[in-house]
């Protein structure tokens, strides 16, 4: 089987003269024809970098694309690094873990973040700048040889060798480097047409991130893959440009998380996701006021999906003619899914409460130099995803939230996820919450509700908590956080949250 640029050589002969990506970064349209000439020219400059590993921290653009495609035309290996939050310490220990000191990048990413560059780091518009009429000429002809000469040209191994490397967000702890190969993303690439009509006709708007497993494969390798076309641009966060942008090129598909899509459903005007047919979240839960919104604004149902930057990423999802509600959906063609026993691992039943375990093609590697984390959670192919769910008589799984996001009130075992559903529903639209847990000598923990405003009726939501939730369960302080620490993948990061809730409550505060 073909690796994954080489899968890339055959769609652009294939597709030459199609728009492959509308960029949205540099308001410039690329054929897949122009496509595969800048790729080789990248690739050329990549070749002289020393080392198996190169650093890219770059935004969702056509940089960012050709960076990954020259890069592995090299046999080296992406090392994707999140700019969003924190990006020269992230560089830093992205080097660290994989031993690597190159970093291709942006100096306009550098002065939007204000900036300094660190060494070794080269910059995307330098190497297009030295580019001559010789170089592209050149491209351009290689470009022309057919295919089979073409793939003689770069780098062709097996499916099995690592074609990235991803973080995990860290929203719990130190993030470990995920080894995602060929085969993993491949996988995915190939199993999501299985279950709706994606082909090349379709427009996927491309916002996520590529540092992101969920960015990387469903808005990158996906719709590459597929011969569709790609609206890239570079802020997800940019609610109403993303809500306009789907409507000025008639989208078809769009994925992003459920912090994501609230905001697109606040921004966007009627019409904006009329072209839509596909609209799936993930990453993490999506809550019923968002789902019922969209229905109501657009008269389009946002479909769930369920994965790990460990499983490139899609597990399971829910379709068209394949939907419950409140379901991450049934497990994708190629992957076995089963629900063990937290406590013994015995394989439990259908509607059995207990932890995730997945095998299949799309389980990663392993994580780079962590052989013990790797052994720990892949055992026999199956990966432990850490998550808690099951598996109803239909075959549709429910995701129940984190293990670790379970926690022992007075001996009694509390899902913050289901505190915060039911806290979520309570409170106004436009008021963000989540929940944490802080230490108490007497029962273990105490669970509390981080909120972004407190302009709301606490009294009244209380009270209403209080019939739905069990007295454990129930927030014993609401803390006022105005801006509640986000992942760059849309997510909370409950650690930042979790630190910032402890410090309140040592220091008595509200």
């Amino acid at each position: 089987m073909l690796q994954l640029h080489q899968r890339f050589v055959q769609v652009a002969k294939k597709h030459g003269s199609k728009i492959a990506v509308y960029d949205k970064a540099t308001n410039t349209d690329y054929t897949y024809s122009r496509m595969l000439i800048a790729a080789l020219i990248l690739k050329r400059h990549i070749g002289k970098i020393r080392g198996k590993y190169v650093g890219i921290l770059l935004p969702t653009s056509m940089g960012c694309m050709l960076s990954i495609l020259g890069t592995l035309m090299n046999g080296k290996i992406p090392v994707m690094i999140n700019y969003a939050t924190g990006a020269l310490d992230n560089s830093r220990y992205a080097r660290n873990k994989c031993q690597f000191k190159t970093i291709l990048t942006s100096r306009k990413l550098l002065e939007k973040l204000n900036l300094e560059p660190i060494d070794h780091m080269i910059f995307i518009e330098d190497i297009l700048a030295r580019v001559t009429t010789v170089a592209k000429l050149q491209a351009a002809l290689t470009s022309k040889l057919p295919t089979p000469v073409l793939l003689k040209m770069m780098h062709s191994g097996d499916i099995s060798e690592i074609s990235v490397i991803l973080f995990t967000s860290g929203s719990e702890k130190e993030p470990k480097a995920v080894q995602l190969s060929h085969r993993n993303i491949l996988h995915n690439v190939d199993a999501i047409p299985q279950l709706i009509k994606l082909d090349h006709n379709d427009v996927f708007m491309s916002i996520l991130p590529m540092f992101h497993v969920f960015g990387l494969t469903v808005d990158f390798w996906l719709p590459l893959l597929l011969g569709s076309y790609m609206v890239t641009y570079p802020n997800p966060l940019d609610y109403k440009t993303v809500s306009e942008l789907t409507r000025q090129y008639r989208a078809t598909f769009i994925a992003a998380t459920p912090s994501f899509f609230y905001g697109y459903l606040q921004k966007s005007s009627e019409g904006d996701f009329a072209s839509i047919r596909i609209a799936i979240s993930g990453a993490d839960k999506l809550p019923d006021k968002v789902y019922e919104g969209f229905m109501k604004k657009h008269g389009i149902p946002v479909f769930e999906g369920y994965g790990a930057t460990e499983t490139s990423p899609v597990i399971s999802a829910t379709f068209p003619g394949l939907h419950k509600l409140g379901s991450v959906g049934k497990p994708i063609p190629g992957v076995q899914v089963r629900i063990v026993d937290i406590h013994t691992d015995k394989i439990l039943g259908a509607n059995m409460e207990g932890k995730i375990l997945v095998k299949g093609a799309l389980v990663t590697e392993g994580y780079l130099g962590d052989l013990e984390e790797t052994s720990l959670r892949i055992r026999n192919g199956w990966y432990d995803t850490g998550d808690i769910g099951l598996v109803d008589d239909d075959g549709f799984m429910w995701h129940k939230g984190r293990l670790k996001r379970f926690v022992k009130v007075g001996g009694e075992m509390v899902s913050l996820v289901k505190v915060e559903d039911v806290l979520s529903r309570l409170l106004p639209d436009n008021v963000i919450c989540c929940v944490v847990d802080v230490p108490n000598q007497t029962k273990g923990a105490d669970v509390v509700a981080a909120v972004a405003t407190g302009d709301f009726d606490m009294h009244k939501v209380l009270k209403q908590l209080k019939k739905e939730l069990p007295s454990i369960a129930v927030p014993r302080q609401f803390y006022v956080i105005e801006d509640i620490p986000m992942m760059a993948s849309g997510k909370v990061n409950f650690r930042a949250v979790e630190t910032i809730c402890r410090e309140k409550s040592n220091n008595g505060d509200k």
